[in-house]
């Protein structure tokens, strides 16, 4: 009878077991890392301010929008600036150059640094591999407009890359950035020189974390280079080279237009014009700015509907996803 005494008797609840009053977890916190947030403040103001703040300004988009009538007195006109892009002449042209153009980014311009990171983790010489990633990173650092008068210069009548062109085929070429067909090459191959060698560092660095121990065991079985690039390398990074490519899909309907406005013309609108610049042009030199926030905002509404797509693929298929 005493041992069924005992056992009936209620023991008492272990502390962790107890269910934590979570005002006072908070608080605990905010003292124990009050410097943390502190620091955290003027990056969390920045953002409200600069980039929640003004998304109030897109029901310009709805409004027949007067800049001396203000956002509550202009016009009501609901989804008419979005029928009239769809319907408009220039709909399919742009979004039709902005799809292509970002493909192009994404075949050539996205595994180009994956391809350098994979050389430069091979390279053995230290003081070579260094001056390698020295002069990949330069360009990096050029400002865009100066890129872009190089590519005028190099693309000129007399330019190195139209006389390199005009010896290869045998024909006679004037400044290439008048030819269409020559003006997605011309910005996606501009764009890889720029940024391969800094797009490279995220890869390196992945690199530097893989466990040696799996690149001498590879040795030992007598695996070469490449297929311990292959079977080791690539599925260690891989992580990072999924998360990479969903904001990569992530911007597929949106260009920036800085670039493409320094280096295109009317001649080339055909395969240059993309939704960023088809804005500026509309917004800007037209002041039609509910129009071009319309279009804006449908770009912006296409591409979180395709990082959410992508990334879902990427959760069922892989590990690595951003949420």
């Amino acid at each position: 009878m005493e041992i069924l005494r005992k056992n009936r008797e209620i023991k008492p609840i272990p502390e962790f077991a107890k269910p934590k009053n979570t005002k006072l977890v908070i608080e605990k916190d905010l003292k124990k890392n009050w410097f943390v947030y502190l620091l955290a403040v003027p990056v969390v103001a920045w953002f409200l301010i600069f980039c929640y703040g003004p998304m109030w300004g897109v029901m310009i988009a709805f409004k027949d929008f007067k800049p001396l009538l203000g956002f509550g007195q202009s016009e009501w006109v609901g989804f008419k600036h979005f029928i009239d892009f769809f319907q408009g002449p220039y709909f399919w042209r742009v979004v039709k150059n902005t799809l292509l153009l970002n493909v192009w980014g994404i075949v050539f311009g996205f595994t180009a640094p994956i391809i350098l990171a994979l050389m430069l983790n091979e390279i053995r010489g230290a003081k070579f591999k260094k001056t390698v990633q020295t002069i990949t990173y330069m360009p990096h650092f050029i400002s865009l407009v100066v890129v872009c008068g190089i590519i005028h210069i190099f693309a000129a009548d007399e330019g190195i890359i139209t006389q390199i062109l005009q010896f290869i085929t045998g024909k006679e070429y004037s400044s290439l950035l008048g030819y269409s067909s020559f003006f997605r090459p011309l910005y996606t191959f501009s764009g890889i020189w720029q940024s391969i060698g800094w797009d490279s560092i995220i890869y390196l660095a992945a690199m530097s974390s893989i466990d040696t121990s799996l690149y001498e065991a590879a040795e030992i079985d007598g695996v070469g280079r490449i297929k311990k690039m292959w079977h080791i390398t690539l599925p260690q990074i891989s992580p990072v080279i999924i998360i990479l490519f969903i904001f990569a899909i992530g911007g597929l309907m949106s260009s920036g237009y800085e670039k493409i406005i320094l280096l295109y013309n009317p001649l080339i609108y055909d395969t240059a014009d993309v939704i960023a610049s088809y804005v500026y042009r509309r917004g800007l030199r037209e002041a039609s700015l509910s129009y071009s926030t319309a279009v804006g905002l449908i770009s912006s509404i296409v591409n979180f509907g395709l990082l959410w797509m992508t990334n879902s693929i990427a959760k069922r298929r892989s590990e690595a996803s951003l949420w």
